[in-house]
Protein backbone atom coordinates (compact mmCIF):
# COMPACT_ATOMS: atom_id res chain seq x y z
CA UNK A 1 0.00 0.00 0.00
CA UNK A 2 1.21 3.22 -1.06
CA UNK A 3 0.81 6.00 1.55
CA UNK A 4 1.13 9.94 1.53
CA UNK A 5 1.67 11.45 4.51
CA UNK A 6 1.04 15.27 4.25
CA UNK A 7 2.02 17.70 6.99
CA UNK A 8 -0.60 20.46 7.67
CA UNK A 9 0.93 24.27 7.04
CA UNK A 10 1.64 26.95 9.03
CA UNK A 11 -0.44 27.09 12.14
CA UNK A 12 -1.12 30.31 13.35
CA UNK A 13 0.48 30.63 17.01
CA UNK A 14 3.92 32.56 18.65
CA UNK A 15 6.63 30.20 18.16
CA UNK A 16 7.86 28.61 21.43
CA UNK A 17 4.48 27.86 22.09
CA UNK A 18 3.62 23.96 23.02
CA UNK A 19 0.50 22.98 20.96
CA UNK A 20 -0.44 18.93 20.47
CA UNK A 21 -4.03 18.68 20.36
CA UNK A 22 -5.29 21.82 20.27
CA UNK A 23 -7.18 23.27 17.74
CA UNK A 24 -5.46 26.21 15.93
CA UNK A 25 -6.31 28.30 13.60
CA UNK A 26 -3.80 28.35 10.49
CA UNK A 27 -1.66 31.52 8.95
CA UNK A 28 -2.63 33.81 6.31
CA UNK A 29 -0.11 32.04 3.99
CA UNK A 30 -2.16 29.13 3.47
CA UNK A 31 -3.02 29.37 -0.18
CA UNK A 32 0.42 30.06 -1.45
CA UNK A 33 1.16 27.16 1.00
CA UNK A 34 -1.28 24.76 -0.93
CA UNK A 35 -0.59 25.48 -4.55
CA UNK A 36 3.01 24.34 -3.41
CA UNK A 37 1.61 21.47 -2.21
CA UNK A 38 -0.84 20.80 -4.88
CA UNK A 39 1.62 21.05 -7.59
CA UNK A 40 3.55 18.32 -6.09
CA UNK A 41 0.85 15.87 -5.83
CA UNK A 42 0.15 13.42 -8.55
CA UNK A 43 -3.07 11.67 -9.73
CA UNK A 44 -5.13 12.38 -6.86
CA UNK A 45 -8.94 11.62 -8.04
CA UNK A 46 -12.31 10.93 -5.70
CA UNK A 47 -11.38 6.90 -6.11
CA UNK A 48 -8.04 7.50 -3.71
CA UNK A 49 -8.96 6.95 -0.09
CA UNK A 50 -8.10 10.43 1.81
CA UNK A 51 -7.99 10.29 5.40
CA UNK A 52 -7.09 13.71 8.17
CA UNK A 53 -6.96 14.33 11.70
CA UNK A 54 -10.20 16.46 12.42
CA UNK A 55 -8.37 19.59 14.16
CA UNK A 56 -8.32 22.38 11.63
CA UNK A 57 -4.68 22.92 11.11
CA UNK A 58 -5.40 19.64 8.81
CA UNK A 59 -8.75 19.29 7.94
CA UNK A 60 -8.50 22.79 6.26
CA UNK A 61 -6.08 21.10 3.46
CA UNK A 62 -7.68 18.12 3.32
CA UNK A 63 -11.17 19.93 2.17
CA UNK A 64 -8.83 21.95 -0.16
CA UNK A 65 -7.85 18.16 -1.83
CA UNK A 66 -10.79 15.91 -1.91
CA UNK A 67 -14.60 15.98 -1.11
CA UNK A 68 -14.05 12.67 0.24
CA UNK A 69 -12.02 12.63 3.31
CA UNK A 70 -12.62 10.28 6.78
CA UNK A 71 -11.54 12.29 9.45
CA UNK A 72 -9.67 9.95 12.52
CA UNK A 73 -8.75 10.82 16.18
CA UNK A 74 -5.91 8.73 15.76
CA UNK A 75 -4.70 11.40 13.13
CA UNK A 76 -4.60 13.72 15.68
CA UNK A 77 -0.92 15.16 16.92
CA UNK A 78 0.46 13.81 20.75
CA UNK A 79 -1.51 15.22 23.54
CA UNK A 80 0.57 17.43 25.54
CA UNK A 81 -1.97 17.47 28.48
CA UNK A 82 -1.71 20.31 30.49
CA UNK A 83 1.31 21.57 28.52
CA UNK A 84 -0.98 22.51 25.66
CA UNK A 85 -0.75 26.05 24.88
CA UNK A 86 1.67 26.82 27.32
CA UNK A 87 5.24 28.42 26.69
CA UNK A 88 8.01 25.82 26.68
CA UNK A 89 10.08 27.91 28.98
CA UNK A 90 7.34 27.67 31.09
CA UNK A 91 6.68 24.50 32.28
CA UNK A 92 8.11 23.31 35.11
CA UNK A 93 11.91 22.57 34.21
CA UNK A 94 12.42 19.32 36.29
CA UNK A 95 9.10 17.69 34.97
CA UNK A 96 9.84 18.94 31.45
CA UNK A 97 13.91 17.25 31.63
CA UNK A 98 12.32 13.77 32.76
CA UNK A 99 10.20 13.63 29.75
CA UNK A 100 12.82 14.78 27.21
CA UNK A 101 15.14 12.43 29.14
CA UNK A 102 12.28 9.58 27.71
CA UNK A 103 9.90 11.27 25.80
CA UNK A 104 8.86 7.70 24.09
CA UNK A 105 7.47 6.23 27.42
CA UNK A 106 6.60 9.33 29.56
CA UNK A 107 3.40 11.42 29.14
CA UNK A 108 3.34 15.36 29.24
CA UNK A 109 1.50 15.98 32.95
CA UNK A 110 -1.88 14.66 32.22
CA UNK A 111 -1.06 13.73 28.38
CA UNK A 112 0.35 11.15 26.01
CA UNK A 113 3.36 8.79 25.65
CA UNK A 114 4.97 8.98 22.72
CA UNK A 115 4.62 4.89 22.58
CA UNK A 116 0.93 5.43 23.05
CA UNK A 117 0.69 7.37 19.76
CA UNK A 118 2.43 5.45 18.12
CA UNK A 119 0.37 2.68 19.07
CA UNK A 120 -2.85 4.25 17.82
CA UNK A 121 -1.33 5.96 14.36
CA UNK A 122 0.30 2.16 13.52
CA UNK A 123 -3.40 0.34 14.14
CA UNK A 124 -4.76 3.10 11.50
CA UNK A 125 -2.23 1.85 9.40
CA UNK A 126 -3.03 -1.84 9.93
CA UNK A 127 -6.31 -1.27 9.67
CA UNK A 128 -5.76 0.27 5.97
CA UNK A 129 -4.07 -2.68 5.19
CA UNK A 130 -6.60 -5.27 6.30
CA UNK A 131 -9.06 -3.13 3.94
CA UNK A 132 -6.80 -3.73 1.45
CA UNK A 133 -6.47 -0.31 0.23
CA UNK A 134 -3.84 0.41 -2.22
CA UNK A 135 -3.47 4.11 -2.13
CA UNK A 136 -4.12 6.61 0.89
CA UNK A 137 -3.67 10.07 1.26
CA UNK A 138 -3.02 11.38 5.17
CA UNK A 139 -2.87 14.89 6.23
CA UNK A 140 -1.59 14.84 9.63
CA UNK A 141 0.72 16.21 12.14
CA UNK A 142 4.94 15.75 12.06
CA UNK A 143 4.19 13.57 15.13
CA UNK A 144 2.02 11.13 13.85
CA UNK A 145 4.06 11.21 10.35
CA UNK A 146 7.34 10.08 12.35
CA UNK A 147 5.52 7.40 13.79
CA UNK A 148 4.20 5.96 10.70
CA UNK A 149 7.46 6.32 9.62
CA UNK A 150 9.40 4.56 12.59
CA UNK A 151 6.78 1.96 12.30
CA UNK A 152 7.40 1.28 8.50
CA UNK A 153 10.59 1.51 8.02
CA UNK A 154 11.45 -0.04 11.73
CA UNK A 155 13.28 2.55 13.27
CA UNK A 156 13.72 2.93 17.18
CA UNK A 157 10.87 6.03 18.19
CA UNK A 158 13.44 7.80 20.04
CA UNK A 159 14.82 7.89 16.62
CA UNK A 160 12.53 8.89 14.59
CA UNK A 161 12.75 12.72 15.33
CA UNK A 162 15.76 12.77 13.20
CA UNK A 163 12.80 12.89 9.93
CA UNK A 164 12.64 16.20 9.17
CA UNK A 165 8.94 17.45 8.64
CA UNK A 166 8.26 21.06 7.83
CA UNK A 167 5.01 22.20 7.30
CA UNK A 168 3.04 21.18 4.18
CA UNK A 169 5.78 18.18 3.61
CA UNK A 170 5.12 15.35 1.98
CA UNK A 171 6.19 11.70 2.18
CA UNK A 172 5.60 8.93 0.46
CA UNK A 173 5.65 5.43 2.59
CA UNK A 174 5.62 1.71 1.30
CA UNK A 175 3.46 -0.10 4.00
Amino acid sequence: MEVILIRHTTPKIEKGICYGQSDIEIEDSFEEEFLTIQKQLKNIDDTIAFYSSPLKRCAILAKKLSNNISFDDRLKELNFGDWELKKWDDIDKKTLDIWMNDFVNIAPTNGESYIKMFGRTSEFLEELKEKGIKKAFIITHAGVIRSMHAFVNDIPLKDSFNLKVPYGAIITLNV
